[in-house]
């Protein structure tokens, strides 16, 4: 047994800080909460409210512009359709809405996290351990402290999807702007650009294929939290999946499984297909 003289623990200084934070941080935190839910819901009912024939349109549209390839955008949404066709379109547009909300936060933090990485190599010291530890950790860890400060809801669901999905997107927009060529930036410096200019106008296009592989997978991640986040009141086709494993409903849970993974097909063949540069996608 190992001696209590040399046990000390963590946990009390972390519920004081928590307490802390929700004391003095409160109000802003339910303002930040609100928001969110306002941007969710408002999503949510957008898609659950347009005519499926149109959104099969539109999401077909997507598909071919991205991949330039109509057997591609007819599969994509046959495989859409037959998720309608067993009776989860509405769980299906509640777990798109969430996460389209989710990969857009994580976008908006991760790809100017990962510009400042590219540019301060003391900023990536500090940060490439703690995106370490975003992946590692247990994702019901995640949960906890979420919890505490925003109660169960699909609120909290967003913010775990975000810490859990946001690393691959911050490391490959880094390492894509450190890819681009010197000799290119040596190029772009002779003529003059500007900071802002050598950004926009060189290193992001440059490094895109890079970041969309790093959005495609932080929306893969995102999806593998669907499940999870139904524990906690997200809805969706999650919680067809945990109705399914407490029931023993074997059927249903495979229906919402197998829907999940026709939502992460479409997706991911969408946004590789953008990630490539254009010569490369045939019509």
């Amino acid at each position: 047994m190992f001696p209590d003289s040399l046990t000390f623990s963590i946990a009390d200084w972390i519920n004081a800080a928590v307490d802390k934070l929700v004391g003095q941080y409160g109000d802003a935190l339910r303002q930040v909460s609100d928001t969110l839910l306002w941007a969710l819901m408002g999503l949510e009912g957008l898609l659950r409210m347009t005519p499926w024939w149109l959104l099969l349109l539109v999401v077909g549209g997507i598909a071919w512009h991205a991949t330039r390839r109509w057997l591609s955008a007819v599969l994509i949404v046959a495989l859409l359709f037959l998720v309608g066709a067993v009776g989860l379109w509405d769980k299906l547009m509640q777990t798109l809405a969430l996460m389209l909300v989710a990969t857009t936060l994580s976008v908006c933090i991760g790809i100017p996290l990962g510009i400042l990485a590219a540019r301060s190599r003391r900023l990536r010291a500090v940060m490439m351990p703690l995106l370490d530890i975003m992946q590692t950790l247990p994702t019901f860890v995640y949960l906890i402290p979420v919890l505490m400060l925003f109660g169960l809801g699909k609120v909290p669901a967003i913010f775990a999807t975000v810490i859990y999905a946001v690393a691959p997107l911050i490391r490959l927009t880094d390492l894509g702007i450190r890819q681009v060529d010197r000799e290119v930036m040596e190029a772009v410096n002779a003529f003059g650009a500007n900071p802002w200019q050598q950004l926009f106008g060189v290193q992001l296009p440059l490094a895109l294929p890079s970041i969309m592989a790093g959005v495609n997978q932080t929306t893969m991640m995102s999806l593998s939290m669907v499940v999870i986040a139904s524990m906690i009141g997200a809805r969706g086709l999650g919680e067809d999946v945990l109705v399914g494993i407490q029931t023993l409903n074997v059927g249903r849970g495979l229906e919402a499984g197998l829907a999940i993974v026709v939502l992460a097909v479409v997706i991911d063949r969408i946004t590789q297909a953008y990630g490539r540069p254009r010569r490369e996608v045939k019509p």
